[in-house]
């Protein structure tokens, strides 16, 4: 039986809450241990999720960044963002990876969360992203205005894909309130679309490769439209684990860094590790486009998204930018 999308919402926070009020795990995590003075490695959990983005944290694990820093890492895959978050609200993982979007939406249901460094981005050469809204080659829709009115799957709802797809859409002229959004998972909107499911369809790599190469056509890279610096996720933790342990914190972000900044040089490495935790082959790794890998978020990109987030009624309120996102 499949539940609807609100259904499905509504359990996740109240499993998030549930957890929270159960109090398990240290402020730190259940795994946090201190170092020792003979040299012994601070374990550290992070739940990731099996994605391109993730990308820099497998590699810095692999070139030894953490371990420069005492972090013994243990990376917890999860196939998607609401199991992350109750873990990370619970302790049993002191940090997680979400995107962007998704940590406003949980800050705005009352979870005092924190991102701590950045984690992927739009696409930072040329005009392609790893993410678009893609027609049939022989559709009559052109421009993103003429998204109004039609049936456009996204992976989740009320989350950053249809709020960029409502902001571009309006930037183009278009009524994004009378966009019908249908839920989709990536690996199976290419065929909604050529099901004729749907009428568009928002597919990030690398099936977004695997569409374009069965003729699909691009009406908007979403991400790049909305704001060409915006940053698609991060890696976050709470508030309580910030203020009990900011030498963990500390820790964790200096080598996520450094792994950042290596992904962003060496895109080829890229393309290899994420051969390791994902089953995408050989060929589409050397094909698709990768995101984009920067240590900083970028303060407006994320404003603009926030104010969209609001206006479109995914936020119930503006959110403060400046306790959730890491200052320069």
């Amino acid at each position: 039986m499949k539940l609807n999308n609100q259904l499905l919402g509504g359990l996740a926070v109240a499993s998030v809450f549930l957890l929270s009020a159960c109090g398990s795990g240290s402020p730190s995590g259940t795994g946090s241990t201190a170092t020792t003075e003979d040299g012994t490695l601070q374990k550290v959990t992070v739940g990731v999720l099996p994605l391109v983005a993730t990308a820099p944290i497998y590699l810095g694990e692999e070139k030894g960044f953490f371990e420069e820093e005492g972090l013994d890492l243990e990376l917890q895959s999860s196939e998607g963002g609401a199991a992350v978050v109750p873990s990370v609200v619970s302790g049993d993982f002191d940090f997680g990876y979400s995107n962007t979007l998704s940590i406003l939406v949980a800050a705005d249901k009352g979870l005092d969360l924190r991102f701590v460094t950045n984690g992927a981005s739009s696409a930072m050469e040329g005009e392609a992203d790893a993410t678009a809204v893609v027609v049939p080659a022989n559709s009559d829709i052109k421009t993103p205005a003429d998204l109004a009115g039609k049936r456009v799957s996204v992976n989740t709802l009320s989350n950053i894909g249809d709020t960029t797809i409502r902001y571009v859409v309006e930037s183009d002229g278009g009524d994004q309130s009378s966009i019908e959004f249908v839920e989709v998972p990536f690996p199976e909107a290419p065929a909604a679309l050529e099901n004729q499911q749907v009428d568009a369809a928002w597919i990030a790599e690398p099936f977004l490769t695997e569409a374009l190469s069965h003729g699909a056509r691009v009406i908007t890279y979403n991400y790049r439209d909305t704001d060409p610096n915006l940053d698609i996720g991060g890696y976050f933790t709470t508030a309580k684990a910030i203020e009990g342990n900011p030498e963990l914190v500390e820790k964790f972000t200096t080598a996520m860094n450094k792994s950042l900044a290596y992904a962003g040089e060496n895109p080829e490495e890229v393309r290899e590790i994420v051969g390791n935790y994902t089953k995408i082959n050989e060929e589409l790794r050397k094909k698709m486009i990768l995101p984009g890998f920067r240590v900083d978020f970028d303060q407006v990109a994320a404003a603009v998204l926030a104010e969209a987030a609001t206006r479109y009624g995914t936020l119930s309120e503006a959110p403060d930018l400046e306790k959730l996102l890491p200052q320069k």
